[in-house]
């Protein structure tokens, strides 16, 4: 069942519904990534040795990695979830 025949013609309010489930998707990683950057900066600035300026290099060494790995990822993705290659 590869070729997902079986799951009918898409109507316009399906395929509004994945737009939207797609940008709250991707407003769920980009909250998620600056919360958990801030709590991060916050705790290296304050609780650690670090300082400022270790922790602000820490934080961005981060967000650089969680943005390759928690949002650059989806938005490459099509919107349309029934394309091949999906």
């Amino acid at each position: 069942m590869d070729d997902r025949s079986h799951f009918g013609d898409q109507t316009q309010d399906v395929v509004d519904h994945e737009r939207t489930y797609h940008a709250f998707s991707v407003l769920v990683r980009w909250s998620m990534l600056a919360i958990g950057n801030t709590i991060f900066w916050l705790t290296l600035w304050f609780a650690s040795p670090a300082g400022f300026l270790g922790a602000t290099a820490a934080a961005l060494a981060t967000f650089v990695i969680g943005y390759i790995i928690l949002v650059r990822h989806e938005e490459k993705q099509p919107l349309n979830v029934w394309t091949e290659g999906r």
